[in-house]
């Protein structure tokens, strides 16, 4: 897709590429995260593959962020060609298949027997989990990265421009929309809203989180949560490009790129501990440790009530690795080149590995909480078993 100059998105690939020109190191620039090269170790996880598909065409060459989702005994995924395909979790018999004939560009989200999806020229499209027949299709005013996100009455979809819509989850119905101040360069992501039935939390490429009324569209207020501050654009870039992580007791942990990690009382909007930290993937929350990958994919483990560091595990660096999943008492990552890792929760120690295809991973693994589905780029589909 083409896009005016002055709202270029970038790949973070890109991003190191474009800087080592700036810097005057064009022919042969390095990498900024040089990856290790992956070593042996004592493997207390065993992965073994229950069944293994195939998802169409994949995520095409650029890995759009299409991450499956699951409803009882069903998987759903799609390739960005248009596929939609649900899949028995048990045995990964296709259930059924759905070809939409526009290129599929977010993430799926399933919910009370719905599904729902965005593609690349802008349209959200809900289908019925039984059988695939589409529902309703409405517009948005840009491309949609972000899974759309429900409430008990709407649908919010956060799309590439800085706009936030709120769909009629039944009717596809516009309801309101809201708007951003977007810089001239961003990551080539877009942050995922979180969303309840009163509020919508939604983080953009200015560094700012918003909190809108659901009822009118109207923002209630903005936290900063990164700063712009770099001699260039590149330098400046301070994505909120990860989802906002809202516990049941009010907290919200946010992730920013070039930034900080910050936890905030989601009513108040008051700072409850902050540390320097750039990532643009969502964290995961277990008990009361939060999960983070840096941009460098550094696995950090934070105490969620201090902020304390608990541990960080640096085996993993460079190797451009997903959000973290949670199954069964482990941390789960898929990489660049594929391969999936599993980390023990408690003590940050690798114990597990397993390859699923050569042309990387770059959604997050999907968990259960005892199985995990991994889906690689070019549409390799496996679901795998831990033990013990």
């Amino acid at each position: 897709m083409k896009t005016p100059f002055n709202r270029t998105r970038i790949a973070l690939a890109t991003a190191v590429t474009l800087t080592a020109l700036l810097t005057g190191c064009a022919s042969k620039s390095e990498p900024q995260y040089p990856p290790k090269e992956l070593k042996d170790f004592a493997e207390s996880t065993r992965v073994e593959t229950r069944w293994s598909e195939g998802v169409g065409a994949g995520l095409g060459e650029a890995t759009y962020p299409i991450e499956p989702a699951l409803a009882g005994s069903t998987l759903f995924a799609a390739d960005e060609e248009g596929l939609v395909e649900a899949f028995n979790t048990a045995n990964g018999d296709t259930r059924w298949e759905s070809e939409l004939e526009s290129p599929i560009s977010s993430g799926i989200t399933a919910v009370d027997g719905d599904l729902f999806l965005a593609t690349r020229n802008g349209e959200v499209v809900a289908l019925d989990q039984r059988n695939g027949r589409v529902k309703w299709r409405t517009r948005v005013p840009s491309e949609v990265l972000a899974a759309p996100q429900p409430t008990t009455q709407l649908l919010i979809v956060q799309a590439v421009d800085g706009t936030v819509t709120a769909l009629d989850r039944l009717s596809g119905d516009r309801q309101w929309v809201f708007s951003a101040n977007m810089p001239s360069l961003t990551l080539r992501s877009t942050g995922t809203p979180t969303a309840i039935d009163q509020v919508t939390f939604a983080g953009f490429a200015n560094g700012r989180l918003s909190i809108i009324d659901n009822r009118s569209g109207q923002q209630i207020s903005e936290r900063t949560i990164a700063v712009a501050t770099g001699m260039n654009d590149i330098d400046r870039l301070v994505d909120l490009a990860g989802q906002p992580v809202l516990t049941p007791d009010g907290r919200l942990f946010v992730t920013s790129f070039n930034g900080r990690l910050v936890a905030l009382n989601a009513q108040s909007g008051e700072t409850l501990w902050s540390t320097p930290l750039s990532s643009y993937h969502t964290p995961v929350l277990v008990g009361e440790t939060l999960y983070v990958v840096d941009e460098a994919s550094r696995l950090i483990a934070f105490d969620a009530n201090s902020g304390n560091e608990l541990w960080r595990l640096e085996d993993l660096y460079g190797r451009s690795v997903t959000a973290p999943a949670f199954a069964d008492g482990r941390i789960v990552l898929g990489d660049a080149e594929g391969y999936v890792h599993f980390i023990d929760a408690s003590s940050g120690r690798l114990v597990g590995r397993t390859h699923i295809d050569g042309s990387g991973i770059s959604v997050r693994p999907l968990t259960d909480g005892k199985r995990v589905y991994a889906l690689a780029n070019d549409g390799s589909l496996e679901a795998l078993d831990i033990r013990p």
